[in-house]
Formats: structure tokens, sequence, C-alpha cells
């Protein structure tokens, strides 16, 4: 496995493009109410990274291998979606949850971030599972310093959202980022304290747990990208992009809008400017 330890020089981009993706979930947040469609969310984001902030929308016309173009400029995933939804017509209704998850390439440069939203008025349990999945991930991004390990993160998230009567999603994963859009190393959600690659200063990946509130197993759509939860159960996921400094970490999607981390998590230390 090839990790990517990214210079000084590196991590100021990284930096720039990470608070660029945090900026556009901060411009969409106030649309985000019921009546309004993903495509008109996906419009404006697009609009936005291009027009404002002189950036690339990175999903636009993504194609790993196997896959057909992803269509979209941003990823819109409602209700029992998990990951991958593409923006269509259909209003938002009172009581959706849609996670919307945005990647800026600023000078050949990746941010990469989501949060969750909930439209309206959501129910206790759809705010619960919301809730739980953001401390998830912090959970795992406070696990982040030199000398952890990846396992380390992952356990820590494991443990708290099953805990809870969760479960998480294993066939996607955080990962490495920085020029490419996925780099290594992967970053599992779930896994045993101690195990896989040490963390080292200059490591940047993404922390993105995607958690159900049933059962775990997935199935993709028929549009070849939307993947949904096969029992139909709500599905939420929260994404940082994370550095991990001499230190510690430092959280690089960070903007004025982004939610404070939690009251467990002592040392956040997010970039803000």
């Amino acid at each position: 496995m090839t990790i990517t330890l990214k210079t000084g020089a590196d991590i100021d981009g990284m930096r720039v493009a990470g608070r660029l993706a945090s900026e556009v979930l901060d411009m969409l947040t106030p649309h985000v109410k019921p009546g309004v469609s993903t495509e008109q969310l996906d419009k404006l984001a697009h609009d936005h990274i291009v027009n404002v902030q002189g950036g690339i929308p990175a999903p636009l016309n993504y194609a790993p291998p196997g896959y057909t173009p992803y269509p979209k400029s941003i990823c819109t995933s409602i209700n029992h979606q998990v990951c991958h939804g593409i923006p269509n017509d259909r209003p938002l209704k009172n009581g959706d949850i849609v996670n919307i998850d945005v990647t800026v390439i600023k000078d050949g440069w990746h941010g990469d971030t989501s949060r969750m939203f909930i439209v309206g008025e959501g129910s206790i349990a759809a705010k619960r599972l919301c809730s739980i999945t953001f401390d998830a991930m912090w959970k795992g991004i406070a696990k982040v310093k030199p000398g952890a390990r990846l396992g380390d993160i992952g356990h820590a998230i494991q443990t708290f959202a099953e805990n809870q009567g969760f479960s998480i999603v294993r066939e996607f994963c955080g990962h490495g980022i920085g020029r490419k859009f996925h780099e290594e190393p992967q970053v599992l959600h779930y896994g045993r304290p101690g195990t896989l690659e040490e963390l080292q200063p200059g490591m940047i990946f993404t922390i993105e747990p995607m958690i159900n509130a049933g059962r775990r197993e997935i199935r993709e759509m028929g549009d070849g990208w939307t993947i949904v939860t096969k029992d139909r159960s709500l599905s939420a996921q929260w994404e940082h992009t994370v550095l991990v400094t001499e230190t510690g970490y430092e959280i690089l999607t960070a903007s004025a809008g982004t939610p404070a981390p939690p009251a467990f998590v002592t040392d956040a230390r997010p970039v803000t400017a």
C-alpha cells in the first residue's frame, strides 16, 4: 500500500479545498426545506463551486472502473438511501432526512465532506440516527494521532454505533485524498484496535461512517450509483477530511457553518480560515 504523506504546501492546498467544500454546505443549508428538489440543490452547488469559488465539482462525470459517469455535481441520499444518491426533481418532504456530499477540486486538490439535514420536522428516531452518526464520526476522529492505527478508528466507530442499536455499512469506507479523489489508505468504519496501518503526520483521509437504523445489508439501485438499505431502514452519514498532525489531527473541512464537535471531543482544532 502506497500512502502519500503531504508536504506543508500540499496541506495548505488541502485546507483551501476542504474549507470551500464545507462552505458549499453552509450555502446550501437554508435551501434544504420542504418543496425544494435535490436537482435544485445540485444546481445551486454547481453554480457556487464553479462561478463563486472557481473550483470544479469532483463528482460530475466521475467514472471509476465499472461505473457510468456520475451525472451530477453533488450526491444527495434521502431516507433509506445510504450514499451516492443522484439529485432529481422530486421535492423534499417534511420529515425527510438527506445527506449532502460535496467534493470540491481547487488548484488540483480535493476537499470532501458531507452533512445530514433534517427537512422540516423530523421524527425522534430520525433525529437520533443523525445525531448518533455524527457522534460516531467524531469517536473515530478523536482516535487520530501519530502512532495510532486505522483499526483504532474503525473500532471506536463500530462499538459506539452498535452499542446504540445501529449497524455499520461495511461495503463503503473512508479513503485517502489529495490530488486524487480516492487514494490509499482505505479507512474502515469497523475493526479491531491495534490493527492495520499506523498513522503518520502528513496523512490525509476521510472519515465518513454510514450507519443504518436497521440491518447493515445494502443493495445498488438500477441507476448504477444509488445505494440503499435492503430493509428500507433509514441511513445516515457524516464526513470530514482529516489531517494527521505531529500531535493529533486537524479538520480540513471546516467553515463558519460547520457543526461544532460533540461535548466529548476536547481537542478538535478545526480550521476556519
